[in-house]
């Protein structure tokens, strides 16, 4: 017994040494190509049978991977700059709080992603959505610092896929209705140029392709309309949750979602899982296109989303902006050379770490504002000792006479067209929800400005069913709100050190 113990575990060495050797080595300055979508939950990901079989099982996925803001501006600020929503002073799609012309007129823009690449030979694209409001007041031919090839809407009805106006490079394009002018495809065909044009000139590049799709008004393809028509509304047992009484001052104090809304959620929730199959094509693309040219093991791919989204959950109808898990979890898949494929990280992470983690693969600076940290030592298989324990979530307070989101019938500051704008999700209660919070391993613990405390226990209770506030225990409360009361007040290292509870 004891030589066949012997034998097994030589056999279980030279296994995993094969394996490891098998990998494809880390390239010193690789391509990267980084897909955003706009509102997938991460439980939409299952229905992109592509983007499963060729990043994430190629791959490794992050289970815990958090956006602070759950909403689109803000997040796609952070995701640019390495920092969270309270150091970019991005709280909002619009002004006051937010948007392009805010990133805009604040300069935030001289100091992003593409900026530090290009300092180290990089070549950088974006294709679709950049910033909510863009191009606002820097008019429809201004192409942000930092990027070599551009292609994004400054006129028209982009989140519609259709009847829209691309400025690429500088020359304002127009399309129209017809399925060619299908949005996801138009910047999945001009990215894929991006790519093989890069790749014909050997210089390393970054492609940054980030789709409307699967947000309101949720368009599918035409050839993909109806493909899911029987698909399910998932019901998760926080799914019109039976009893909020004690939420008063919530996002989640609401009536019962009524029989009609849930009709709606329901055919909101196919046509969503609809038009995510025209960017599951682009991910097929992309790496055929790759391995074509034999640029795979030269290639990362990321795929994320800006934030998540619920329908239905706690008896909220289809939206995103809450701090709950449905809106803040979100997908996170990273494909390429030396990442051992099928790996899973357990550890929090979140938006902030996307854009030092490609820097640091690029070989590329990080400015010293950065609060995020570097994702590259679980892309590889490294030790960490000592991680962030604690995410900052937030929410600012909208200034008396905003909205939570703007209505397609209002203008932008600059007067722009409506359509530019993103459609509103369902209107929340007349309430104050701003909110400070922190996402643990074990809990979630949220301040709302109008003095509510809700905490959750996730190991216990992973839908958020009991806010257990009234019979936790104090020193618990006591601990949280001291640690929240650091995160909050943080900036670049003093982020870092606070993540961490000593």
């Amino acid at each position: 017994m004891k030589i066949i113990k012997l034998l097994l575990a030589f056999v279980f060495i030279i296994s995993a040494t094969s394996c490891a050797s098998a990998l494809a080595p880390r390239p010193e300055h690789p391509n990267i190509i980084f897909i955003l979508t706009d509102d997938m939950a991460a439980t939409d990901l299952p229905y992109m049978p592509r983007t499963i079989k060729l990043i994430q099982n190629q791959g490794i996925s992050f289970d815990k991977f958090f956006v602070s803001i759950s909403l689109c501006c803000p997040s796609r600020t952070s995701i640019l700059r390495g920092q969270y929503a309270q150091n970019t002073n991005i709280n909002d799609n619009a002004l006051p709080g937010g948007g392009f012309d805010k990133v805009y007129a604040l300069g935030l823009e001289k100091s992003m992603l593409p900026d530090w690449l290009k300092q180290v030979g990089y070549r950088t694209a974006l294709f679709g959505k950049y910033l909510n409001f863009y191009p606002g007041l820097a008019g429809k031919t201004y192409i942000p610092p930092g990027w070599d090839v551009w292609a994004s809407p400054v006129d028209g009805f982009p989140y519609t896929e259709y009847n829209y106006t691309l400025n690429e490079n500088g020359k304002l394009v127009k399309y129209g209705n017809t399925p060619q002018d299908y949005g996801t495809d138009v910047y999945s065909s001009l990215a894929l140029a991006f790519i093989k044009d890069s790749m014909s000139r050997n210089q390393p590049f970054f492609a940054y392709i980030a789709t409307y799709a699967p947000h309101h008004p949720y368009t599918p393809a035409p050839r993909h309309a109806g493909t899911y028509s029987t698909l399910s509304l998932p019901k998760p047992p926080s799914f019109n949750q039976a009893n909020l009484s004690s939420e008063k001052g919530t996002f989640l104090f609401r009536p019962l979602l009524t029989s009609a809304q849930i009709n709606d959620l329901q055919k909101d929730y196919r046509l969503r899982i609809e038009s995510l199959q025209a960017v599951d094509e682009m991910v097929g693309k992309i790496v055929d296109t790759l391995s074509a040219a034999g640029k795979l093991n030269d290639t990362y791919i990321i795929f994320t989303s800006d934030n998540g989204y619920h329908l239905g959950q706690h008896r909220l109808p289809a939206g995103k902006n809450t701090p709950y898990e449905e809106d803040i979890l979100v997908p996170f898949l990273v494909s390429g050379p030396a990442i051992r494929p099928g790996s899973h990280v357990n550890e929090l992470t979140g938006n902030i770490d996307i854009a030092p983690t490609i820097a640091e693969l690029a070989g590329a600076s990080v400015p010293s504002f950065v609060d995020g940290r570097s994702l590259v030592p679980f892309l590889f298989g490294q030790p960490v000792s000592q991680w962030r324990q604690a995410y900052l979530l937030q929410r600012a307070l909208i200034p008396a006479g905003e909205k939570d989101n703007d209505s397609v019938e209002e203008s932008n500051a600059s007067g722009e067209p409506s359509g530019l704008i993103e459609p509103a999700d369902t209107p929340y209660d007349n309430v104050p929800m701003a909110y400070d919070g922190l996402r643990t391993q074990q809990y979630t613990y949220l301040e709302f400005y109008n003095g509510v405390v809700q905490i959750f226990d996730l190991n216990k209770d992973p839908y958020e069913l009991n806010n257990f506030v009234k019979t936790a225990d104090p020193a618990l409360l006591k601990k949280l709100h001291s640690w929240l009361a650091k995160l909050k007040n943080c900036a670049s290292d003093s982020c870092r050190s606070a993540e961490i509870n000593q």
